[in-house]
């Protein structure tokens, strides 16, 4: 990664922090300590962080943080909208800190969770039959195989 990328990433995480606390206020939430200090770990993770992970990342920063609260505080930021709930099939819980459009693929080996962009995604035309029934707020493009990296260590 070039370092013009590395500070690209640096000022987007910044702005996303200085963002927050207006989002939580906008919400009714008071802006606490464990609040921001639980949200930078998720928007710094390059991985979808399961409540555990970032809980230990939180503890680096807040010790005395109990796993219950860092759980309740991802699933507010879900709530509110701040962060998405990636769940796969019989998973823990894992948290998404992107709010850009993007799709997901999941291993199904080593349970890893990548982010990718295909645009004609963006655009998936909801059923006749589904909109007339329900009220679609989201439509999620969620891809399921083996990895890459999983791939590789089965070829060899």
């Amino acid at each position: 990664m070039s370092s013009g990328s590395g500070r690209a990433n640096r000022d987007k995480l910044k702005e996303k922090m200085d963002a927050f606390p207006a989002k939580c206020r906008r919400a009714g939430l008071k802006v606490t300590p464990q609040r921001m200090a639980v949200y930078k770990a998720l928007i710094e993770s390059n991985q979808h962080p399961s409540a555990e992970m970032v809980f230990h990342k939180t503890r680096e920063v807040i010790p005395n943080i109990s796993l219950d609260t860092v759980n309740r505080t991802l699933l507010t930021l879900a709530e509110i909208r701040t962060a998405f709930i990636v769940e796969g099939s019989g998973d823990v819980k894992r948290f998404d800190g992107v709010l850009e459009t993007h799709q997901h693929f999941k291993c199904l080996k080593c349970r890893r969770i990548v982010d990718f962009h295909y645009k004609p995604f963006d655009k998936i035309t909801v059923p006749k039959n589904i909109g007339r029934k329900f009220t679609v707020l989201k439509t999620t493009v969620y891809l399921e195989g083996i990895c890459d990296l999983c791939r590789k260590r089965v070829d060899k």
